[in-house]
């Protein structure tokens, strides 16, 4: 926001209805940026820089601008209410394009007029002794505008008018008795500035030149015409500038106006309701609907088919598996499952600290997202973009689809490095994996005691020594039914715990895909669905700036 609204904000504050209009419009402007065309925006920023350098400046002078058509007897007007001869008329009209200035009060006149744009050689001062002290108090802080002719045949006339007749606080428009319904005036000016009807006079000049029975039916004609173009109630004063006939009635409404000091701020309101009402119809007025969660986690499934997650929880349950049927194993052969490869390792996941640092600067071994795969996800991006803009404008739906995919670019890679990182819990090996391996153990020592046993008595035999007495126990030698038992006990506990490895590599899987899940979906919140929270949450700032604005 520029410095010029901050500033008119301050001298306002927020608590007038001016400086909430004004700041709201400038809100509902910063929030628009970059996502409403520059040329649709380009008239409400304009005002709001307007609004702002005005109410910076003077605010004891209110600007009155006369315009009218060519033979209206504006700048008679103009030359009737200063007293002075100062608007060249009839075949001595100039050919510039500037509008001339009367300025009651100069202090702080200057700046105005370099707002307005007047040129030092068209602008006088009314401090003079010429006129009475009654009329100078009256009208001190007068701006009187002479335009150019609004119909002149000169383009930069016509650039003029528009131009000046958007900063005046009052405008007065100057009608010929003869010419006041022409289409020109009430389609170009008067119906499109309607909405600034509590800031407008309409004169009608020579009115000396109409019989006096015409001249009531005349002016209600005026008023019928205005009417139509939704200025009704808008004052209607006969005069004539060459006869003096009004114009001092003309004179004291001018007063009034003055004296008011809310002119201005009557037209800024206008003028910001106006372009806050244009806003409101590109920006659209609907609440942001939060995104359902069935359609959350479609998003987050496709992201974790694409990113291989099935892959690996697959490889997880294989090589927690593996790792327990080692474990569990009977010695003597747990060892053949170390000539298999690792499937985790081969995916180049559960490295260790040297793994993750391995991941953390380069992918995984993890297959890439089919384009099968990568639809899918494109597919769901749209969809939750979709459902988040739905009754949006045009320009904010579209806004909210290129916020989903804003972070496009490195969504693959935080999302490969996320899934390489999940702790998937395999650093550990279950209590009971250690239980059974005990048990193993136990049993092998007691074969190979047993196998000892008979091993030695059986060299005893050989060398025709004398054996002990073997124990028996139930009819078998102790030491056979030990080499016997145990072997037997080892295999079968080994394929027993099968049963309880299936259990426990599925259970390390599902933890697993539930670590993974939840990195994507953290990755998936900040990547995707926080650009667009925030996108929504700046239309609400739209929203919020424009409903302070037509307040």
């Amino acid at each position: 926001m520029s410095a010029l609204v901050e500033g008119a904000k301050r001298l306002l504050g927020r608590k007038s209805d001016l400086g909430a209009q004004v700041g709201g419009l400038a809100d509902a402007l910063a929030a628009c940026e970059g996502r409403i065309e520059p040329e649709q925006l380009a008239p409400a920023n304009a005002l709001v820089d307007r609004v702002s350098r005005r109410l910076k400046l003077s605010a004891d002078h209110t600007v009155v601008a006369l315009a009218g058509a060519t033979g209206s007897g504006k700048s008679s007007t103009f030359n009737a209410l200063t007293g002075i001869d100062l608007a060249a008329v009839g075949v001595r009209r100039p050919t510039t394009s500037w509008a001339s200035a009367c300025v009651w009060g100069s202090d702080g006149a200057d700046e105005v007029m370099e707002w307005l744009g007047i040129p030092p050689r068209h602008r006088t001062t009314r401090d003079s002794l010429l006129q009475s002290s009654r009329e100078n108090d009256e009208l001190q802080g007068l701006v009187l505008l002479d335009l150019p002719d609004h119909d002149s045949t000169e383009v930069a006339h016509h650039i003029e008018v528009d131009r000046l007749i958007v900063m005046a606080d009052v405008m007065i428009w100057v009608l010929d008795p003869q010419k006041y319904a022409d289409a020109a005036i009430h389609d170009r000016f008067l119906k499109p500035l309607a909405m600034h009807k509590d800031v407008m006079v309409v004169v009608l000049n020579h009115i000396d030149r109409v019989p006096q029975e015409r001249r009531e039916s005349m002016v209600g004609d005026v008023r019928r015409l205005l009417a139509l173009d939704g200025l009704e109630g808008v004052p209607v004063v006969p005069i004539s500038a060459r006869e003096g006939i009004g114009v001092d009635q003309l004179r004291d409404m001018i007063a009034k106006r003055v004296a008011d000091k809310k002119n201005s701020q009557a037209r800024f309101r206008t003028d910001v309701r106006e372009q806050a009402t244009a806003l409101d119809k590109i920006v659209g007025h609907v609440e942001p609907r939060e995104i359902e969660v069935h359609t959350r986690r479609e998003l987050n499934d496709a992201v974790a088919d694409a990113a291989g997650v099935p892959v690996v929880v697959s490889a997880v349950q294989r090589a927690a598996h593996m790792r327990a049927v080692q474990a569990t194993g009977w010695p003597p052969v747990k060892w053949l499952g170390k000539l298999r490869p690792d499937p985790l390792k081969r995916l180049h996941l559960d490295l260790g600290a040297s793994g993750k640092d391995i991941i953390g600067k380069a992918r995984s071994s993890v297959p890439t997202a089919s384009s099968v795969q990568q639809a899918r996800v494109d597919a769901a991006v749209r969809h939750v973009a979709e459902e988040a803009s739905h009754g949006l404008s045009k320009p904010w739906a579209a806004a909210v689809r290129r916020a989903s995919v804003s972070q496009r670019q490195s969504f693959i890679d935080t999302v490969d490095t996320a899934v390489g990182q999940s702790d998937l819990g395999m650093s550990t090996v279950p209590w009971w994996c250690r239980v059974i391996q005990g048990l193993q153990w136990i049993l092998m020592l007691t074969a190979l005691a047993g196998a000892g046993w008979l091993a030695a008595l059986m060299v005893m035999g050989y060398l025709q020594m004398p054996k002990p007495q073997t124990p028996m126990f139930y009819g078998f030698p102790l030491p056979t039914l030990m080499l016997v038992l145990a072997v037997a006990l080892g295999v079968l506990l080994a394929l027993l715990s099968r049963v309880f490895v299936s259990i426990g590599a599925k259970s390390r899987a599902r933890a697993a895909d539930k670590r993974m899940r939840s990195a994507i979906d953290g990755v998936t919140d900040e990547l995707i669905l926080a650009p667009i929270a925030a996108e929504l949450e700046t239309y609400k700032q739209a929203r919020t700036g424009i409903e302070r604005a037509l307040h």
